[in-house]
């Protein structure tokens, strides 16, 4: 084995900060910078790392009401625990929820609260191969990834999005191959579940192979089928998971 994936326990700690500037990387794909005192030595050393972000909806008085506030889990990007910025994105689907209108729409000045991440799961060492799967909200975990991956890296990755024209840039080494999944009007993870499907026993990579899947919660079952089942790999190698079910705003994933 050339890789592993080590626990890492990390100091909960709740910060209070401000939304400094949006960048829209897609029709329907967001980033946002946020800013703060309370981001000085920030630290997520784990691609797949969580943040719950606290979104008020207005002027909040006090860091008791920004922590009442509605929240959901993210994965945080870039940030500076020297200078104090902390970079997110969002898809945005319409104007439901919570968190994608407030990525969308609100006052740059905003405050908003972050907690964790509470815990990491840290990939050390260098796979021989990778294959990163995922929805739209799996693309800063993707992006993450891609960063620990040197010019040599040799992998697969494929990325569910409704067309061409919401497609989400990525720069990847020469060496990895992306593919964007075209779900239309279908319902998110379908797609992506297919072409899963569709990918026998014999397309595995040589070598220790490290496979992150993840999108709505129902793509657990054909990503473990293939990454378990067909390829084999060992369970410690490999991240399966739903980043958001369906019909459950509440929906935690699992860390």
């Amino acid at each position: 084995m050339t890789f592993a994936l080590e626990p890492r326990g990390l100091e909960l700690r709740f910060r209070q900060v401000r939304l400094a500037s949006r960048v829209w990387i897609a029709p329907d794909y967001v980033r946002v910078r946020l800013e703060g005192g309370d981001l000085l030595g920030f630290d997520s050393p784990g691609s797949d790392d969580h943040i719950r972000v606290f979104f008020p909806s207005g002027p909040v008085g006090s860091v008791e009401e920004l922590r009442e506030a509605p929240s959901r889990e993210y994965t945080p990007l870039l940030w500076n625990a020297a200078t104090g910025w902390l970079d997110l994105e969002f898809a945005v689907h319409g104007d439901e929820g919570i968190a994608a209108p407030w990525a969308a729409t609100a006052p740059i000045g905003s405050a908003v609260g972050i907690g964790g991440p509470r815990g990491s799961k840290v990939l050390t060492g260098r796979p021989d191969a990778w294959f990163l799967a995922g929805d739209e909200t799996a693309v800063p975990a993707i992006r993450r990834y891609v960063m620990q991956m040197d010019a040599a890296a040799s992998g697969r990755i494929l990325v569910e999005v409704v067309d061409s024209a919401h497609e989400i840039p990525l720069e990847v080494p020469d060496g990895v191959d992306v593919t964007f999944v075209h779900r239309g009007g279908a319902r998110s993870g379908t797609a992506l579940a297919a072409e899963l499907d569709a990918i026998g026993a014999g397309d595995r990579p040589d070598g220790a192979v490290f496979g992150f899947i993840a999108a709505e919660q129902a793509i657990v079952k054909p990503g473990r089928a293939l990454l378990l089942d067909r390829w084999g790999l060992p369970l410690d190698q490999v991240t399966v998971k739903g980043y958001w079910k369906r019909g459950e705003a509440e929906y935690h994933a699992p860390h």
